[in-house]
């Protein structure tokens, strides 16, 4: 983010904070403006970060057959519909055809994505296609588990409300003992 576009979203929450009846002047709320640019500068980074530059050459030839999963991985998203937060926990699984990629890429790749204004459903679906893309596996399965604000807070104002997504591709797709052995492993659990 550009110095100047840093400065403009500085005057948008200032000009903000005037317009829902509050003191912008008011010394608790002198640096917000500052704060909030940051604040959207960091949560937004995903627009501007380069997925190759986050892979980092992780990926590696490995002869490994059997399914390789990392669960409860957290994540933090903006709704692109309200700009609430929704976050929660993802369980990612695939099956190797000939390349695995460094377990601290997958979580790495997640952020990639969470970090924009997103819908759980894009998310979950942009996550699978990118592991399916870069390794090419015998299959993809992820499983995303989230709390909306914006149905927390607002709207239906649902506290115990959970979204879960799913997106499953190759074997966790075609063959029932794949996708069983897959949610049996991960066991969701509450979040």
């Amino acid at each position: 983010m550009s110095d100047k576009e840093k400065k403009r979203l500085e005057e948008l929450t200032e000009e903000l904070l005037g317009l829902i009846g509050e003191d912008s002047t008011r010394q608790g709320l002198i640096k917000t403006p500052k704060r909030v640019a940051e604040s959207w500068k960091f949560l937004c980074q995903g627009y501007h970060q380069n997925l190759n530059e986050i892979i980092n050459e992780a990926v590696f030839d490995e002869f490994a057959q059997d399914m390789i999963i990392v669960k409860d991985i957290e994540f933090y998203s903006l709704c692109e519909h309200h700009l609430i937060p929704f976050y929660g926990k993802a369980h990612v699984g695939y099956i190797p055809n000939g390349k695995i990629i460094g377990l601290s890429k997958i979580p790495r790749i997640i952020d990639f994505y969470s970090r924009r204004l997103q819908i759980q459903e894009r998310l979950t679906n942009q996550i699978a296609t990118c592991i399916q893309d870069l390794l090419n596996p015998k299959g993809v399965a992820v499983i995303m588990e989230g709390r909306h604000f914006c149905m927390l807070m607002r709207g239906v104002q649902k506290q115990n409300s959970i979204a879960s997504t799913s997106s499953m591709l190759g074997a966790f797709k075609d063959k029932s003992t794949t996708r069983n052995e897959f949610l049996k492993l991960v066991e969701i659990n509450k979040i």
